[in-house]
């Protein structure tokens, strides 16, 4: 084991179980899916429900993928997706610095889960576990988790995303 082994265990840790944490309260606090689900049927996520769910279910097992080290770039492109979504539907409007709810947050996260896609999920890890020296990492994983990641996100958005026209409120 090396540093940056280590290095990318704590990253990746903090990264998988914060996102993990943020779907656990879609599901389990305040308002649950019923309230999470007003809340995308608001921004124009439609139909919320399904929104609320799939949004709860990704950022758990997204997460928590990504925190053990397994489908790093998969894990890392769900992340991407999901922060592009969040960015463009809840935070653009607000500029970039999160201390005036802007995209900054959305952004580090990305590109964080990007960044441990390409270095590679480190020997502590169920890729190396599964897959050795032969886990996706490097240019493999920087390009799955960044084409894959934006590829749905804009996906979603052009599926999904119709917001209330401020005359129809």
């Amino acid at each position: 084991m090396t540093a940056i082994d280590m290095g990318v265990l704590i990253l990746r840790v903090c990264l998988g179980l914060t996102l993990a944490a943020h779907g656990y309260a879609k599901f389990f606090s305040g308002g649950r899916i019923p309230g999470t689900a007003a809340w995308f049927d608001g921004m124009g996520m439609r139909p919320g429900v399904l929104h609320a769910r799939l949004a709860a279910g990704t950022e758990v097992g997204a997460g928590l993928a990504l925190a053990a080290g397994f489908l790093t770039p998969l894990a890392a492109a769900a992340f991407v997706a999901l922060m592009l979504v969040a960015a463009w539907t809840v935070h653009r409007e607000h500029g970039f610095f999160i201390v005036r709810n802007g995209w900054e947050y959305n952004l580090v996260l990305a590109v964080a889960a990007v960044s441990v896609a390409t270095i590679g999920a480190g020997r502590l890890s169920l890729d190396h576990l599964i897959f050795g020296a032969d886990a996706p990492a490097g240019w493999l994983g920087l390009v799955l988790a960044a084409v894959l990641g934006v590829g749905a996100g804009v996906a979603q958005l052009a599926l999904f995303y119709r917001p209330v026209a401020e005359q129809e409120q």
